[in-house]
């Protein structure tokens, strides 16, 4: 895959709690953390996965100063950033999971996905043997998402039903 990603707080969460950072790599050309993600991230417990993988200095972090049209939206810094990095290099898929935030990229026309985006493309990649177990995973660690819209997308993504 040759897409460029830059990665929200969520997602990067969600994949280090269930040990699957590796799909960043795996998926992606490269990938980036805006420093106002690290920042939050940091600021979370000492013992989380994602906290520990970001001070092992593997990823690359950048900063990111908020684009104005992208700061109207009044989104969290993180979403700001990851969004304004996006816009303002195109290469970028911005990975982000928040509601208004996804709005708010498909109103500038920025590429993004989400974490079952992600899920969904290692299962086509086969990088993992099927995508249910790892959803039913996200969601015991706190991943949310609408019923019908992951019902629909393992459907029609990889074949597979949701319970």
């Amino acid at each position: 895959m040759s897409e460029r990603w830059v990665v929200d707080a969520s997602p990067l969460i969600l994949l280090a709690k269930i040990n699957r950072l590796d799909l960043l790599d795996q998926l992606s050309v490269s990938f980036v953390v805006p420093d106002a993600v690290a920042a939050e991230i940091l600021a979370g417990p000492l013992d989380d996965p994602a906290r520990r993988f970001l001070e092992t200095g593997l990823a690359v972090r950048v900063a990111v100063p908020p684009h104005p049209l992208i700061a109207a939206w009044d989104l969290g810094s993180g979403e700001t950033a990851v969004l304004s990095h996006a816009f303002t290099h195109p290469p970028y898929k911005a990975i982000i999971d928040d509601g208004v935030a996804r709005r708010c990229a498909r109103t500038f026309a920025i590429p993004l996905a989400g974490t079952l985006a992600i899920i969904l493309a290692a299962r086509q990649k086969q990088l993992i043997p099927a995508a249910v177990p790892v959803l039913q995973t996200l969601l015991s660690h706190g991943y949310r998402i609408n019923d019908a819209v992951l019902r629909h997308a393992l459907r029609e993504t990889v074949g597979e039903r949701w319970p």
